[in-house]
């Protein structure tokens, strides 16, 4: 339910689900296949909120990479803070855990590819009536050769209510 003309719960979800999609059906997932034989591997990087509005940064990426893993067409790295909080637990393991069971060190897997981006906000004036518009913008960049191999954005218009009731 969309209560107000701020970002929310339920504009995250559908970004993250309509941009995942979109990248997803483009073909550079498939000529990685093709020339890898494999999966590309991905990790979101930093999407940066510039809008006016106060948005949790985080619930948006945590959407991006729930409709990323659950797609199943790439595999997914863990963000930088986990794999730190992994790397501790696989270090505690080494020495307190059996030969057999304790994980090695150094075998983590790499990401090919970054997800980043961005959010602006703008407010527009139209026939009496003010819109705010939200526009994410997502790239997905090569992290060997920093080349950038998809872009994609979603625009949300909504309209400024003011309240009626004055004290």
């Amino acid at each position: 339910v969309d209560l107000s003309d701020r970002w929310n719960d339920t504009d995250s979800r559908i970004t993250a689900e309509e941009m995942v999609k979109e990248a997803l059906g483009r073909p550079w997932v498939d000529n990685f296949q093709k020339k890898m034989g494999k999966e590309p591997t991905v990790i979101v990087g930093t999407v940066v909120n510039k809008s006016h509005d106060h948005i949790p940064t985080e619930t948006f990426t945590k959407d991006l990479e729930r409709e990323l893993t659950n797609s199943g067409r790439v595999f997914f790295v863990a963000s930088r803070e986990e794999r730190a909080e992994l790397r501790e637990e696989r270090m505690e393991q080494q020495s307190n855990s059996s030969e057999e069971t304790a994980k090695a060190l150094g075998k983590e897997t790499a990401a090919d590819y970054m997800l980043k981006g961005v959010i602006n906000s703008f407010e527009e004036e139209a026939e009496g009536q003010r819109y705010k518009y939200f526009q994410v913008t997502l790239e997905i960049i090569d992290l060997e050769r920093n080349i950038k191999i998809w872009f994609g954005d979603k625009k949300i218009k909504k309209l400024l209510t003011r309240s009626k009731v004055r004290f």
